[in-house]
């Protein structure tokens, strides 16, 4: 998996170019749904990345990219799950995340990546 160009509201994948957030579980790409989370978006000011959404966890590390300005919230529900399941949570904002991702092996990390704010 080739993570190439991203710029505010999209991001290019293996030549395909994503205009919504996406996950990446075990190398297939994925749209994130994010409506299940929206229920805390006036506690964050922001839909949060929650326990509510279908989180990848299938991996030894999962990067989030949480936006360009690193505005997207990551609940401490998930940090803590993370940990109970030994799965290295990386949360970095999203550009950073593409570069830490084109260095990991894509067998061992899923990733969340929020392609706005």
């Amino acid at each position: 998996m080739r993570i190439g160009d991203c710029s505010f509201g999209s991001i290019q994948i293996d030549g395909e170019t994503y205009e919504h957030d996406v996950v990446i579980d075990r190398g297939e790409i994925k749209k994130r749904k994010k409506k299940p989370s929206k229920k805390f978006r006036d506690q964050f000011g922001h839909t949060p990345v929650s326990m509510e959404e279908k989180i990848p966890w299938k991996c030894q590390q999962l990067i989030i990219g949480n936006g360009f300005n690193g505005a997207l919230p990551v609940m401490d529900a998930v940090k803590r799950t993370a940990e109970k399941r030994g799965v290295e949570l990386i949360i970095l904002p999203t550009p950073q995340a593409l570069e830490r991702l084109n260095k990991e092996s894509p067998h061992d990390t899923n990733a969340i990546l929020h392609v706005t704010c």
